[in-house]
């Protein structure tokens, strides 16, 4: 008996697409597309997997869901709501396909800071020649501690092993030690090594444990030199706190692409502090991301078929 595979609405060209190749190159599946939730709530009864987001009403009629695609690398708070997380349904999600693009804009934010760039580009906006040396960091000497080595945190590790830097992960899951890492640590322990750190670089997703992770007590840890960079999420830095730390001198700067609040509200004194670079959620930005994501949901597909592992499985509990 074939595999009911739901896509979960709204429905795109995309999605349409994947599920006529779906059922095209995997003769397992029968794949419904269902244009509403109502559609959606009959489909779901009987069904083996879905991809996409399933609330708690329609979760309940889910009686044999074994597997769920979500629809981004780190969805949305409320994605893993409490029924979903006590649910047996596996989720996989689409980790790992940012990793080059999100590394390279990382390196972006260390060599605009470490040169003085957030310096020379308000100066060119006034037409301003000043030659004034705003501060340079010798990244052969600087040390970046990177919270969250994952994909793209380990591929931005090799990055700036490579400028000659020194580098220290922070990480809850991983056992080995990525190319470029000099020291693996646990987060229990990033207190101990923020006061080390001239880059302190964050890409780990929102879950319980990370909201609202770096506060003024954490950025009192750090060096009045040093320059916070986070491209994860945004709800897991403070703001407010941040805003405080920058105006009292207690860190050099900060580069954003992700914000409690998005989009940031134009009031806001981010804007206009001269030591921040801000970029409206775009380092995930380049080439071949939906490829990547349909070849990650068709091996997986393919692997759920066959009775085989699946690929990027969720802690739910956790978000990741």
């Amino acid at each position: 008996m074939p595999l009911k595979f739901v896509m979960m609405p709204p429905q795109t060209d995309r999605t349409r697409a994947w599920a006529a190749q779906m059922m095209d190159a995997i003769p397992d599946y029968t794949v419904v597309v269902p244009e509403t939730e109502e559609e959606a709530k009959k489909e779901l009864p009987g069904a083996d997997a879905a991809f996409g987001t399933i609330s708690p009403d329609l979760l309940a009629v889910a009686d044999d869901l074994k597997w769920i695609q979500a629809p981004a690398a780190a969805p949305a708070a409320g994605y893993y709501h409490d029924e979903l997380i006590a649910h047996p349904t596996q989720v996989t999600n689409f980790r790992e396909i940012y990793n080059d693009h999100i590394s390279m804009f990382i390196m972006g934010f260390v060599l605009m800071f470490a040169r003085g760039f957030h310096a020379y580009f308000p100066n060119q906006m006034r037409r301003a020649w000043d030659a004034t040396d705003p501060g340079t960091i010798h990244l052969p000497e600087a040390t970046a501690v990177i919270i969250g080595v994952g994909g793209i945190g380990g591929e931005a590790a090799r990055h700036c092993a490579h400028f000659g830097m020194n580098v220290i992960g922070v990480d809850a899951r991983r056992q080995d030690t990525p190319e470029g890492v000099s020291r693996l640590v646990r987060p229990d322990d990033l207190d101990s090594v923020l006061p080390e750190a001239d880059f302190v670089i964050m890409t780990i997703p929102h879950t319980p444990r990370t909201e609202g992770l770096m506060g003024i007590a954490k950025f009192k840890l750090m060096k009045k030199s040093a320059y916070l960079i986070n491209i994860g999420r945004g709800m897991t830095v403070k703001l407010d706190d941040l805003v405080e730390a920058l105006r009292a001198g207690e860190i050099a700067g900060a580069g954003l692409d992700v914000y409690e609040q998005e989009p940031l509200p134009a009031d806001h004194p981010l804007w206009a502090m001269p030591n921040v670079i801000l970029t409206p959620h775009t380092a995930a930005y380049g080439p071949y991301l939906e490829d990547r994501r349909e070849e990650v949901l068709m091996d997986n597909a393919r692997r759920f078929a066959a009775g085989e592992p699946l690929r990027n499985v969720v802690d739910k509990a956790n978000w990741f």
